[in-house]
């Protein structure tokens, strides 16, 4: 019987693009001054807690800001960061991106008028609650964002407290803590 180290490990099926920029997600505790803040990525560290065996996952870091202060020149950096993942060869199968909650439905909305037909999902997603605080929904939504580059068509999705959501029409519903779609004329 051959060990588990005899075993060859599983094709990479997929190749993901996780491209951060901070938001609530990858806030940390500064214990000197009290505040969770922004410094820089922590999404690695949560990553590497997954099991993602046949999943090539390449990190890019963008920038460490809460989407409140984001600029325009912030998001035109994120839409263009993402139309260089679909430029490459080969594309990568999803882009995954880290946003604050915020501003997570504008940057999406974006992301959907400028990039007409992309090639392969493209899913937003954030936390309510920071990856490292207890109760965090930040691994919660980062797993299931990863997941969705795989099983949904190619667009733009948010993807948050088990569901996807396809932009246009995303937005934060403040009173539930959560994402949802808005009416579409029928």
């Amino acid at each position: 019987m051959a060990s588990k180290r005899d075993t060859p490990p599983l094709p990479t099926e997929r190749r993901i693009a996780v491209l951060t920029t901070g938001g609530t997600i990858e806030k940390s505790y500064d214990e000197y001054t009290g505040e969770l803040a922004n410094h820089r990525s922590i999404v690695r560290r949560t990553l590497a807690r997954l099991r993602l065996s046949a999943a090539e996952v390449v990190v890019h870091e963008l920038m460490s800001k809460d989407s409140l202060d984001l600029t325009e020149d912030d998001r035109r950096l994120i839409l263009d960061a993402t139309r260089s993942q679909l430029d490459l060869t080969p594309t990568p199968t999803g882009v995954v991106i880290l946003h604050g909650t915020d501003t997570l439905a504008k940057t999406g909305e974006l992301i959907y008028e400028q990039i007409a037909a992309p090639s392969v999902p493209i899913v937003l997603t954030g936390a309510m609650r920071p990856f490292a605080m207890t109760r965090s929904d930040g691994v919660q939504n980062l797993t299931e964002a990863l997941f969705a580059t795989g099983v949904l068509e190619p667009g733009v999705w948010c993807a948050f407290h088990g569901r996807a959501l396809r932009f246009p029409g995303v937005t934060k519903d403040r009173e539930r803590g959560t994402f949802v779609e808005l009416e579409r004329e029928r």
